[in-house]
């Protein structure tokens, strides 16, 4: 695979990061680039609303390691004056490099609001905001992206006009989750409709996300859609190890053997503590972090068969010392060189649930057309939505 340039920005290997809430902070992505350096790793998403007014949870949130380059975060809203605030707010005070837009997020409470993978369903509005984002990330030579999903749901089928706008709005590369939002993350992508958005958007790079788990699942992705690079998500939840394989297969070089058991623990650990310190102490009496990582732990152990009573002990750990003697016990009694089940890379990790009723505002579907915007560039003068 040729090396993905994102505006100004050239990646070794063309793998993205994908955003997701509550696990593509700092400590995770640092996590990432110690397997594999050069790529794109995006911060969790930030409400432009929020990011613009400021609150101590938001700073917490867009915090980058001080090595981290390129230092991407993705925003999402629907409204294209504080989008353009928002990010000349992140540009003016050098913040990130790179600024993806959410048009695909299915969570309720964004999509109700017409955020995220409803804005799509309105073309103007959804030019507006690219327009917005664009023109106001210029002047500080910082690439603007967008990832979207295929659609609302079957009656709603927007990604290829999605793409388009995208296109021509000066969007430096899109990538698509190919589901609705409906199907949220049940059932299977629908690779063919990466390689339709590829057939339809030509000037800039195209990349797939949805379904990849292992080295050889991107590789079948690219031969199969023919998009310029891919993006993961859930593939990579307990394997952050996963982009070096990627890089690998990518370049040429072999892919190595699914990791032993010791090795998933010496991460964890490594992970753990890193959280720790990145959320600081609190008044709980149990660590953020520590409380935090306990998500990570089912992911990490999918497909090792070390019990469910050690599964159970490690999901309601409550410091760093209970997690070691935990895993020092289950390492005594598996062994270190446990390695995975046949197919255990394989396995879903995250959200599996769907289909969804999408959650969308009063009356949307019958106002689909209602958003208009005047021909100058002025995005003061956007009004409606």
């Amino acid at each position: 695979m040729k090396p993905l340039k994102i505006g100004n920005i050239e990646l070794a290997s063309p793998i993205v990061l994908a955003p997701m809430a509550g696990v593509t902070n700092a400590p995770f992505r640092t996590l990432c680039r110690e397997f594999a350096s050069g790529l794109m790793y995006v911060n969790e998403m930030v409400m432009a609303t929020a990011l613009v007014h400021g609150s101590a949870k938001t700073e917490r949130m867009v915090t980058f390691a001080p090595d981290e380059s390129p230092r991407s975060l993705q925003l999402y809203g629907s409204d294209p004056i504080m989008l353009a605030r928002a990010v000349t707010k992140l540009c003016e005070n050098d913040i990130v490099d790179h600024i993806d837009m959410n048009f695909g997020c299915p969570v309720a409470k964004v999509t109700r609001k017409g955020g995220g993978a409803a804005v799509p369903a309105k073309p103007n509005l959804l030019r507006a905001i690219m327009k917005a984002a664009v023109k106001a990330a210029e002047p500080y030579g910082i690439p603007v992206t967008a990832k979207f999903r295929i659609g609302v749901d079957e009656d709603l089928i927007t990604y290829l006009n999605t793409g388009r706008i995208a296109e021509e709005e000066g969007i430096a590369s899109i990538a698509l989750h190919a589901r609705t939002a409906e199907q949220h993350y049940s059932g299977t992508a629908r690779w063919d409709t990466i390689a339709a958005l590829k057939e339809a958007v030509t000037s800039i790079p195209v990349l797939g996300n949805g379904d990849i788990w292992t080295a050889a699942d991107a590789i079948h992705m690219v031969n199969e859609t023919g998009c310029d690079g891919v993006v993961i998500g859930r593939g990579c939840l307990g394997r952050p190890w996963l982009f070096e394989d990627l890089a690998d297969a990518f370049n040429g070089r072999e892919v190595k053997a699914p990791r032993t058991l010791g090795f998933v623990v010496d991460v964890m650990k490594r992970h753990l503590r890193t959280l720790v310190e990145h959320f600081g102490d609190d008044s709980s009496g149990t660590s953020r972090g520590v409380r935090d990582f306990r998500k990570h732990v089912s992911w990490y152990l999918t497909g090792y068969p070390v019990g469910g009573e050690v599964r159970h002990r490690l999901a309601t750990a409550d410091s760093i010392a209970a997690f070691d003697a935990i895993l020092d016990e289950m390492i005594e009694r598996n062994g270190a060189d446990m390695t995975v089940v046949e197919g255990g890379e394989s396995l879903r990790r995250g959200k599996t649930s769907g289909p969804i009723k999408v959650s969308l505002p009063e009356g949307f579907r019958g106002c689909l057309d209602d958003m208009t915007v005047p021909d100058d560039d002025s995005v003061m003068a956007v009004s409606g939505g």
